[in-house]
C-alpha cells in the first residue's frame, strides 16, 4: 500500500501533535514545511507526492498545486481561503476544505473588547496612569454610554451573527448588514438592512466581518468611511485587504471617523512602516483575535479530520466543503 504524506505547509501553534493523531487513523505521516515558500513547498511536494496538503498563512500557489498532482484535498487551518489558488485547486479534482465555525467566539469577544475599550477610552487611561498620573479626563475623546450606542455589524456570518446576539446582550442597539439579508434571518433584537449607507449613518461602530474577496477588497474606502459618522469608530477583526489603508489614514488624521480598533493589516508582518500605527486614535493588536488554546484545539483536530475524511473516499461535511 502507497505510503500517505500530508503536507503542512505552515502552522502557528506549539506542535502538531493533535494533527498526527487524527492522520494516523488512516496511516498519514506529515511532512512540515520549513519557511513555508512557495519554492520549499513545490520542492517538498515533487519529493513526498503529498495525498494532501494542510496550510495556515502559507500561499497554495498554482504552481504549489501543480508539483502536487495526487494531493485530493487542501485543508486551509482557519476560514479564509484567500491564500489558496481555490479555482485551480478546482480544476485538478481538489477538495478545498476550511472550518468554518473556528473562533467565532473568540473573534466576537475580541471586536467587543476593542468597542468596549475605544468606548471607556481604556488605553489612554492605562497608559497615564502608569506613568504616574490619575487623571480621568487624558484622552480627548469622550466616554460612552454603551445603551445608548449603536453597533453596525457589515457580514453576517458566524462571527457577525455572535457580536450581534453579544451587543444586544449588554443593551447596545445592534444593525446588521449583508446583501439581501432580512429580519428573519437575525437574532431578536437586532435590526436586519439591505442599505450599507443606513448602517453606516447609524453606527457608532462600525464591525466588518468580511472575507477578502475580489469584491470585498478596499471595500472600505474614502466613500465608505465619508458615510460614517465623525464620531464613529472602525472595527477590523476580518482581513486587512477589506480595508483602503491610505485612505483609512486620511480619515483617522483629518477627523472624518473617532479612531479605529484593527486586529488585522494589510501587511501584517511590515508593519514599521504602517502610518496607521503612529496615530492615536488606532487601537491594534496583532491579529489575536482568533486565539485561545480550545479555538487551536478544535482547528488543528477538524482541520485533519478534513484530511482523513477525504482520505479514506468520504467527504467532509458539506459546510466544510470551500469549492
Amino acid at each position: 500500500m502507497k505510503k500517505l504524506n500530508v503536507l503542512v505547509a505552515d502552522y502557528a501553534w506549539p506542535d502538531l501533535e493533535i494533527e498526527q493523531a487524527v492522520l494516523s487513523t488512516v496511516g498519514a505521516e506529515l511532512v512540515v514545511a520549513e519557511s513555508g515558500s512557495e519554492a520549499e513547498l513545490i520542492a517538498l511536494a515533487q519529493t513526498h507526492d503529498p495525498a494532501a496538503i494542510m496550510v495556515n498563512w502559507a500561499e497554495i500557489t498554482p504552481a504549489v498545486l501543480a508539483a502536487a498532482p495526487n494531493c485530493q484535498v487542501v485543508a486551509r487551518f482557519g476560514v479564509g481561503v484567500d491564500n489558496i489558488a481555490v479555482d485551480e485547486a478546482t480544476e485538478r479534482g481538489m477538495i478545498v476544505a476550511n472550518v468554518p465555525d473556528y473562533c467565532y467566539e473568540e473573534t466576537s469577544d475580541h471586536a467587543l473588547a476593542l468597542i468596549l475599550a475605544l468606548a471607556r477610552n481604556i488605553v489612554p487611561l492605562v497608559n497615564d496612569t502608569r506613568q504616574g498620573n490619575w487623571n480621568l479626563h487624558v484622552s480627548p475623546r469622550p466616554f460612552a454610554r454603551l445603551n445608548t450606542q449603536t453597533v453596525g455589524v457589515v457580514g453576517f456570518g458566524r462571527i457577525g451573527r455572535a457580536l450581534a446576539e453579544k451587543g444586544v446582550g449588554i443593551g447596545m442597539r445592534v444593525i446588521a448588514y449583508t446583501p439581501r439579508l432580512t429580519a428573519d434571518r437575525v437574532p431578536a433584537g437586532v435590526i436586519a438592512t439591505q442599505d450599507l449607507d443606513e448602517l453606516l449613518q447609524q453606527a457608532d461602530y462600525v464591525s466588518l466581518h468580511l472575507p477578502a474577496t475580489a469584491a470585498t477588497q478596499n471595500m472600505v474606502n474614502q466613500e465608505f468611511l465619508g458615510s460614517m459618522k465623525r464620531s464613529a469608530y472602525l472595527i477590523n477583526t476580518a482581513r486587512g485587504a477589506i480595508v483602503h489603508e491610505g485612505d483609512l489614514y486620511d480619515a483617522l488624521r483629518d477627523g472624518v471617523i473617532a479612531g479605529a480598533g484593527l486586529d488585522v493589516l494589510k501587511s501584517e508582518y511590515a508593519q514599521s512602516g504602517n502610518r496607521l500605527l503612529e496615530l492615536e486614535n488606532v487601537l491594534a493588536t496583532p491579529h489575536a483575535a482568533f486565539y485561545s488554546p480550545d479555538a487551536i484545539a478544535d482547528l488543528s483536530r477538524k482541520a485533519a479530520e478534513n484530511v482523513v475524511a477525504v482520505l479514506r473516499g468520504e467527504r467532509p461535511p458539506e459546510d466544510y466543503i470551500v469549492n
